[in-house]
């Protein structure tokens, strides 16, 4: 698949998304709609926030780092983004059901802030590994 019709079908999807969350908002009572209102708005909301975010992350590195392959800005984009739209939902959700304290956020960021320091540590590992093994076949 091509890089344009990867980020088509991304912005595309992530569009549709957005169509879903503003039709969850404005047409289910948050009174009757129970928990699948409820379900439905977080889910909405968590696939056009990782989708914009995701969008977002890729341009923004592709600007900074436009002599690295476009491609290679994908996986962290996207991995990244997830993090950001996990801590916003989780965050949200918690904050409705009124168990949002400042020390359960501090936890949650220092979770996925190490979650992200492991797969970053293990992609620079891989990198080293491989530039050894090309090393030794030359």
């Amino acid at each position: 698949m091509s890089l344009r019709r990867y980020l088509t079908i991304m912005a595309l999807t992530t569009l549709m998304c957005w169509g879903a969350f503003v039709v969850v908002l404005f047409r289910i009572d948050p009174k009757t709609g129970g928990a699948l209102g409820l379900a439905l708005f977080f889910i909405a909301l968590f696939f056009a926030l990782w989708g914009s975010l995701s969008l977002i992350g890729f341009f923004a590195r592709y600007a900074i780092h436009r002599q690295t392959v476009p491609f290679r800005h994908i996986g962290v984009s996207l991995r990244q983004s997830l993090w950001f739209t996990i801590l916003l939902c989780l965050s949200l959700f918690l904050l409705s059901q009124e168990l949002l304290v400042w020390w359960m956020s501090l936890l949650l960021v220092v979770c996925l802030t190490v979650l992200e320091g492991f797969f970053i540590s293990r992609t620079k590992t891989l990198a080293h590994q491989n530039h050894h093994t090309h090393e030794t076949e030359d």
